[in-house]
């Protein structure tokens, strides 16, 4: 096993801990008052920064985006990732950062730049996760040893655009019904359907990443179908066809 191979589970296991400490942190936050008294149906995740407690929310959500790093430098080192999808992830990653960096709007005290460009940077990451899900899983899907893996992250991808579809909908419909979007849809609700899609597409890129890592048929695989290869000539599952 070389030092790239043995790298991909290590990076794996390290972000599937950090984004399970990360849930650990969120549920609480669920249960634990003050943040317990919230109406969590129309009360978005963030806004919990805002209250005593607030630290639990910012450590969640700084665990999760290192942890969705360190599953991107698993897949980066399987070579599963490149281009628009790693671009993607990393997006995912920073948009998490700056939802913490930047507090969202105090409406207690009025809204702020700040507020505006956390309200940018949960957009960014919203969108960048199921995007470089999709990228990802896009050229293995013809890949045989590699479509399954590939299949159920696109799914992650699929899943998480349908629960952000009340969000573009409350939107796009505001000017005709006169409704503000975010009251329009019980948008806490919906924001924590779509934020557990998108952990459990990150969960599902982190499997795929310790798949590549098993020797033998589940980490290996011929070429995409339709293409030709020389007797005995494998590609890992881990590098991306061309």
């Amino acid at each position: 096993m070389t030092h790239r191979t043995r790298a991909v589970p290590a990076l794996a296991v390290l972000g599937v801990a950090l984004v399970t400490a990360s849930l650990l942190l969120y549920g609480l936050l669920h249960v634990v008052p003050p943040s317990s008294e919230l109406d969590w149906t129309r009360r978005t995740i963030s806004q919990y920064a805002l209250l005593s407690n607030g630290w639990a929310f910012d450590a969640a959500t700084l665990l999760l985006a290192g942890g969705s790093l360190a599953i991107l430098a698993a897949l980066r080192h399987a070579r599963i990732v490149h281009g628009g999808a790693a671009v993607a992830l990393a997006l995912w990653v920073a948009g998490l950062v700056g939802v913490v960096w930047f507090e969202k709007h105090n409406w207690a005290a009025g809204p702020s730049a700040s507020g505006d460009i956390h309200r940018v940077a949960s957009l960014i990451a919203f969108l960048s996760l199921p995007a470089g899900a999709l990228l990802a899983a896009a050229p293995w899907l013809r890949v045989p040893h590699a479509r399954r893996q590939a299949r159920l992250v696109a799914l992650g991808g699929v899943a998480s655009l349908v629960c952000f579809a009340p969000i573009l909908w409350a939107l796009v419909s505001e000017p005709w019904t006169g409704v503000r979007w975010w009251r329009a849809i019980p948008l806490g609700g919906v924001e924590r359907a779509l934020g557990l899609a998108e952990v459990l597409t990150v969960l599902l890129l982190a499997w795929w990443a310790l798949r590549s890592a098993v020797p033998g048929p589940a980490g290996r695989q011929g070429p995409p179908e339709g293409a030709t290869a020389s007797p005995g000539d494998r590609i890992a599952v881990g590098e991306a066809p061309d």
